[in-house]
């Protein structure tokens, strides 16, 4: 039954059709806060590929060290949702 609303939920994702559209949606969907700790997960996926070190990240993010080791965690040994998706930049903006 779970499987089958997150496969839902994953279809719900996918309908927006521009970055105002998914704005839109996360904001009904989640918190600010939730939706501020996920960006704040994916910029750390980013700095990781990037090569910075965790003490770095956290200066950088503010994220706990926990919440770090989490992503880094996903980053390395997840199903590879973080390498497909998060667009690495070699010189910083």
């Amino acid at each position: 039954m779970l499987k089958k609303k997150i496969d839902e939920l994953c279809e719900v994702l996918l309908k927006p059709e521009s970055r105002e559209g998914m704005r839109d949606l996360l904001s009904d969907l989640c918190t600010y806060k939730e939706v501020e700790q996920m960006a704040l997960r994916c910029y750390a996926a980013k700095l990781l590929a990037e090569g910075m070190t965790y003490n770095e990240i956290i200066a950088k993010t503010e994220l706990s060290s926990a919440t770090l080791s989490r992503v880094s965690r996903s980053f390395l040994h997840g199903s590879g949702g973080y390498k497909k998706y998060i667009e690495v930049e070699s010189e910083e903006q």
